[in-house]
């Protein structure tokens, strides 16, 4: 494994996602998802090392197996590792949390798989150009 393509693609991919969030669960959709607890300096904290946490999972698989390096491939393999992910989440979602939504199921699920497809390509981008 290049462990610096790994830790590159990444990082950027973490971050994207980070903002991927805040633009379409803090801008977008504010309204159709239930109201979020205060974002304080630890909460914004966790949200970012799970967002970074991801990105590095999208990134390992990148370049550890599947050696993804163009942006239509990594779209492609985000978009599926995306969906995949989103409904694991949101099936917990549905059976453990009281005010969740198919409403909702369905919207998240479409933000997953359009955030990991983005971040995919953006890993495998960063793959190409550093060989």
């Amino acid at each position: 494994m290049k462990t610096k393509n790994f830790l590159v693609s990444g990082i950027i991919a973490g971050i994207v996602y980070f903002l991927l969030g805040w633009l379409f669960y803090g801008i977008l959709f504010v309204d159709f998802f239930p109201e979020q607890p205060d974002e304080t300096t630890q909460t914004m904290l966790m949200i970012f090392l799970g967002c970074l946490t991801y990105g590095l999972f999208v990134a390992y698989i990148f370049t550890k197996w599947a050696q993804i390096s163009t942006a239509t491939t990594g779209l492609k393999a985000g978009a599926v590792i995306g969906l995949f992910i989103a409904l694991f989440y949101n099936f917990f979602n549905m059976a453990m949390m009281s005010g969740a939504t198919y409403e909702m199921f369905a919207m998240d699920t479409a933000i997953t798989i359009v955030s990991t497809g983005i971040i995919g390509a953006i890993a495998g981008i960063i793959n190409g150009k550093m060989g």
